[in-house]
Parts: structure tokens; C-alpha cells; sequence
């Protein structure tokens, strides 16, 4: 148990806390008592109170009530990027208040210029500005904070986590000629024969004929592959009544999708992947959860935006009101990375209304090389075990996102189906 002092006590240091020591921690006021302590202990103030203790001094983001610019300017401590600097601390520089702004994404809630999506754009970012997008900062700040606190206290340990890895699968497209609208399937055969895409007008002519299987149906070769390496898989329908914009979903009515779907959910975790249309729309996302949670005769908690589409903090709170409990859209759709600089689940905390929500947010690391980025495959599959081994190295939880229409057996995409199941194989194999 780590005993914090601190001369003011506030949600934010409550919430940061809770979220870095997995609530083995107390916070006290009472100086005599932090004095008197014998085990582990940090003074959050600009005071000294004992000899035997780790002192941080408090920049104030923690005690204030309002959201405002914040004046940042990174330094390095121990090989990494840090900021909210104190050189008078044991610890040079307010890794509370920090790790906050980072985790808070209080700098999503200021003013800024959005993509051509509306998202918030990672150039934007501390993290990306500072070239440590690439890290989950935070945790790596803990491991070197329990280092200095070790040479007082040898007997203190983080709270245990343990490393897990999740793939999950946004289903955008079930199938790439079956169970299309007339008007796609008709525009599409006679537009390759047009344009001289032979080889897609003969796969479609295949497919339509039973001579070959639809090449995004891959949930066989999904299935396999999680049960076989024994990984809790997550799976988010893309379910839109209406096709529109981005919304290219197979209709729910759909029997061959209510069939995956049900497969699907009696094996793995299924959540809904809310569709662009939805995201103001609280009626329509109402709906395409309710739409969910019928296939699946069970409630529906969990989610991942569609394109990535969310803002903060108007996404959330919808999502709260819908029944949504776990969300998985915190990534960028244009870079891998961390994008709160954290790899591990934390709840979202309300920076509006002072408050800690129920809300679960797994960030995400995406596998967006292979669907942004365009690297070689060699270098995709490079930057996403880099990303794996550091996430294993602060024990947290490593999620990344794959569709099932880009890892087929196309020749456009073969390559990069093979790098996956290699991937798989070589961190997952006993």
C-alpha cells in the first residue's frame, strides 16, 4: 500500500491515482501521519515533511476546475520525454499531473483541427509532437518512478498487471459480392469487365456461380486461428439500417450475417461497431445495438466506433445513456501508436463535470500500416512487434484492430493474411 500526502485533495488526483496504483493507495492531509509512516510514501507537496521520502511538487493541473491551455515544454528524465517539470522534486517533474493530461486526453477537449473525417488528427498531439506516440509513456514512467522509490523502500512493488493480447475485427463488410444490393452487384460485374479488372470480374463471376468461395468470408480461417492460440478474440458488427456514406455494411436482415454473427458470439466476444450515421444520432445507435442484442439474445456493453468517428467528450456520453460499458475506439486512424500514452484499460473520466464515469476505455495500437500507411510488409510486420514487445514490457493490454476484407486470399492482400498468421504464430505460440 502506497500512502500519497498532498496538501489538497480533488477528483483528478483521486482519478490519476486510482488509475496508476490500481487503488492500493491512500491519500492523506495529515502530515503527522505521513510522518510517522514507516512504509512506502510520496509527499505531493512543495514542502519537505520527512527525510525518508519521494517527493513530486504539484504543477496544479490537479487542483483546478476548468479546462485551459496548458503552457507543456518536454524535457528527458531517465532516456524518456517528460513534462509539467520541478527540479526541486525527488522526482523532477509532476508525473501526476502528466500522466493525467495524457490519459485524460485533456488536450482533446481544448480547441483543434480536425481531419478530413472530423477526428481529432494525431498530428495534433503532445505525443506525436514530441516523438513518443510510439510509447506507452506513462507506464514506462512508472517503472522507472518504482525504481527511485525502491532505493527508500525495497520491499514496494507496482500494483501486478498482466500482459494480454487481443485481436479484435471490425466486420465493415461481411462479404465482398454475396448479399450485396442488386444495383452494386450488377454496377459492379459490368464496371471490372469495363475497366479491366479481369481478374475481380472473373472472382465475382466465380463467387455468383459457387465455384469459389466469397473472398472476405473469413470467419473459418478467424476462428481457427484464435481457438488454436487460445485468444479472447473481439469481434464489432457494423450494423447501419440504411447504406449510406461509409455505411456499406450487409444489411442486418441478412440471414448468411445473422448466421456469423450468432457462430461467432457463441465462441467469442461480439460488440457493436457503431456506424457513422449514429454518431449524433442517439436513436439510431439505439437501434443498431438493439439490432445487436436481438441476434445475440444477451445485452450489448461493448463497442468500437466506425472509422474510427468519435470526438471527446460528445461520444461518450452517448454511448453511457446507450448501455455501453467497455469502448474500444481510442487510436488514431492514420498512425500506429498509443494514443493516451497508456497501454492498458482505464475509465473515462468526465473533465466537464469533475467525475469518474463507468465508462471502460480500452485504447488501441491498430494495425494501421496495413490499411493507411501502405508500408512493405516486412516493415509493417517489424513496427507491429515493436509495438507488441513494448506493451509486454509494462505488462499491459495489447489491442489491435484487423478487418476481415483485408486479410484474404486477393492477391492485393495474400501477403499481408500470411504476415498476420505468422505474426500470430511466433508471440502467441506456447
Amino acid at each position: 500500500m502506497l500512502l500519497i500526502y498532498s496538501q489538497i485533495t480533488s477528483p483528478r488526483l483521486a482519478y490519476i491515482c486510482a488509475t496508476l496504483f490500481n487503488n492500493e493507495f491512500v491519500v492523506t492531509q495529515n502530515k503527522i501521519l505521513f510522518q510517522n509512516c514507516t512504509t512506502a510514501k510520496i509527499n505531493y507537496s512543495d514542502e519537505t515533511i520527512s527525510e525518508k521520502e519521494l517527493q513530486i511538487i504539484p504543477k496544479g493541473l490537479l487542483f483546478e476546475k476548468n479546462i485551459q491551455q496548458q503552457v507543456i515544454e518536454c524535457f528527458e528524465w531517465n532516456g524518456l520525454k517528460a513534462f509539467f517539470e520541478n527540479k526541486k522534486g525527488t522526482i523532477p517533474f509532476d508525473l501526476f499531473s502528466a500522466a493525467f493530461y495524457l490519459i485524460s486526453r485533456y488536450e482533446e477537449w481544448l480547441p483543434f483541427a480536425p481531419d478530413q473525417y472530423g477526428r481529432y488528427a494525431h498530428t495534433n498531439s503532445l505525443a506525436f509532437k514530441n516523438d513518443f506516440l510510439h510509447l506507452p509513456l506513462v507506464q514506462l514512467w512508472l517503472l522507472e518512478f518504482e525504481k527511485k522509490l525502491q532505493l527508500s523502500y525495497q520491499e514496494y512493488r507496482l500494483p501486478v498487471t498482466t500482459f494480454s493480447f487481443v485481436p479484435s475485427y471490425d466486420i465493415d463488410v461481411a462479404f465482398c459480392y454475396l448479399h450485396q444490393p442488386f444495383f452494386k452487384k450488377l454496377f459492379g460485374f459490368y464496371r471490372d469487365l469495363l475497366t479491366g479488372k479481369f481478374d475481380k470480374f472473373v472472382e465475382s463471376g466465380n463467387v455468383y456461380s459457387g465455384y469459389q468461395k466469397d473472398p472476405f468470408d473469413q470467419f473459418e480461417f478467424l476462428e481457427a486461428l484464435n481457438l488454436q492460440y487460445h485468444l479472447h478474440a473481439i469481434y464489432f458488427f457494423l450494423l447501419a439500417d440504411k447504406r449510406k456514406g461509409v455505411d456499406k455494411n450487409i444489411h442486418p436482415t441478412k440471414k448468411a450475417l445473422q448466421e456469423i454473427i450468432l457462430r461467432t458470439a457463441s465462441k467469442f466476444k461480439v460488440g457493436i461497431h457503431p456506424s457513422w450515421q449514429s454518431g449524433e444520432d442517439k436513436t439510431t445507435l439505439k437501434k443498431e445495438i438493439n439490432t445487436l442484442s436481438e441476434f445475440i439474445q444477451q445485452p450489448v456493453e461493448i463497442s468500437r466506433q466506425h472509422y474510427l468517428k468519435m470526438t471527446i467528450p460528445e461520444t461518450y456520453p452517448l454511448l453511457i445513456e446507450a448501455g455501453i460499458k467497455k469502448e474500444y475506439t481510442l487510436g488514431y486512424g492514420t498512425i500506429n501508436g498509443f494514443r493516451a500514452s497508456y497501454a492498458d484499460a482505464f475509465y473515462w473520466y468526465d473533465l466537464k463535470n469533475e467525475t469518474v464515469t463507468d465508462l471502460e476505455i480500452h485504447p488501441f495500437w491498430d494495425a494501421n500500416s496495413i490499411f493507411e500507411l501502405r508500408q512493405p510488409v516486412y516493415e509493417a510486420k517489424n513496427e507491429l512487434q515493436e509495438l507488441f514487445d513494448q506493451v509486454k514490457k509494462v505488462q499491459g493490454e495489447m489491442i489491435g484492430i484487423f478487418h476481415n476484407h483485408f486479410l484474404t486470399d486477393q492477391p492485393e492482400w495474400i501477403e499481408w493474411k500470411k504476415m498476420y498468421e505468422e505474426f500470430i504464430k511466433e508471440n502467441c505460440g506456447a
